[in-house]
C-alpha cells in the first residue's frame, strides 16, 4: 500500500476524534488535565488514548512552535533519547526519527514517522503515522513500535490555548497491565503538563537561539533533502519482531522524574 500525505478529511477525521468524548472513559481528571482511553472493541488490539491540558497564558503559536522545535526539544522532553529530521515530502509533511525511554526493565522503542502540520484559522493541527526508510532500518537495542496514528491539536481562545493529543500506538510485544495502567494514570498526565511549562519557558529561549528560524512556518528555510513517498512504504506492526515482556515485574519499573535540563537553564 503506497505512503501518503495526510489530506483535509483526514485533518479533518482526527480533530472529531479529539472533541468527541463518545466511545472514550475518562481515566483521569485533575488540575485543567483530561486523559480518556477508548472504549475497546475486540477486534481491537492496540489502545487508543487521548489527554488535554488547559494552558493559560500561552498562545496557540507558542504551542504550535514547541512541538515542532526539535532544537528545544531535546531541553524539556527528559524521556526522549533522541529525535532529527530526516527529509521533507512537501512544504508541510517531513519524515522523521524518534526514540525515548520505556521504564525499566522494558526495552526503549523508536519510531519512524511520516510528520504532517495544518493551521486552521488559530487552531493548529500536527499528525504522525509510522512509515518504513530502507536507509533507517531497526537498530540493534531497541525495538521498532508502530504509530498508527498519532497527533496535536492545537485549539485557540486569545491568549490561552487548549491543547489536545491522541495516539494510537502499538508499542510491539505483549505489555505488562502495570504500564498500561501506568500511562494513563501517570506517563500522560505527567506529559502534558510538561508541555504546558515548556511553553511558558519557550519565548524566552527561542530569543536567545535562532529567534527567526521557524522552517515549520516558512517553508523556503527548510534545508532538508526533499524525498518522494515511493522512498517510503508503511510500517505494518505485524511485520516487526514481537517481544514478550509481559511477565516483568512493576516493582522493578520507574518513570523518570528527573528534574528537566531546560529548567537548569537560564
Amino acid at each position: 500500500m503506497p505512503v501518503q500525505v495526510p489530506d483535509d478529511s483526514d485533518f479533518n477525521s482526527f480533530r472529531e476524534q479529539c472533541e468527541n468524548v463518545d466511545g472514550w472513559t475518562v481515566h483521569y481528571n485533575k488540575a485543567g488535565v483530561t486523559v480518556w482511553c477508548r472504549d475497546q472493541q475486540q477486534s481491537e488490539t492496540v489502545q487508543k488514548l487521548k489527554a488535554s491540558v488547559f494552558c493559560k497564558d500561552v498562545t496557540a503559536e507558542t504551542l504550535y512552535d514547541v512541538l515542532h522545535d526539535t532544537s528545544y526539544r531535546k531541553k524539556w522532553d527528559s524521556n526522549m533519547i533522541d529525535t532529527y529530521d530526516i527529509g521533507r515530502l512537501t512544504v508541510n509533511a517531513d519524515v522523521g526519527y524518534y526514540s525515548w525511554r520505556c521504564p525499566s526493565p522494558l526495552k526503549n522503542r523508536d519510531f519512524i514517522t511520516l510528520r504532517s502540520w495544518l493551521p486552521l484559522g488559530g487552531d493548529y493541527m500536527i499528525i504522525n503515522y509510522s512509515v518504513k526508510h530502507p536507509k533507517y532500518p531497526q537498530k540493534k537495542d531497541y525495538v521498532r513500535a508502530v504509530s498508527v496514528q498519532t497527533g496535536y491539536l492545537i485549539k485557540s481562545n486569545g491568549v490561552n490555548s487548549t491543547l489536545f493529543y491522541m495516539t494510537q500506538v502499538d508499542p510491539k510485544g505483549s505489555l505488562p497491565k502495570w504500564v498500561v495502567n501506568k500511562v494513563s494514570q501517570f506517563v500522560a498526565p505527567k506529559a502534558m503538563k510538561k508541555i504546558y511549562k515548556a511553553c511558558l519557558k519557550y519565548p524566552e529561549w527561542k530569543r536567545k537561539h535562532n529567534p527567526h528560524l521557524k522552517p515549520w512556518l516558512y517553508p523556503e528555510q527548510n534545508t532538508l533533502p526533499s524525498i518522494s513517498p515511493a522512498e517510503l512504504s508503511l510500517q505494518h506492526a505485524d511485520s516487526l519482531e514481537n517481544i514478550d515482556e509481559s511477565g516483568l515485574s512493576e516493582e522493578r519499573g520507574h518513570i523518570s522524574d528527573e528534574e528537566d535540563s531546560y529548567s537548569k537553564e537560564s
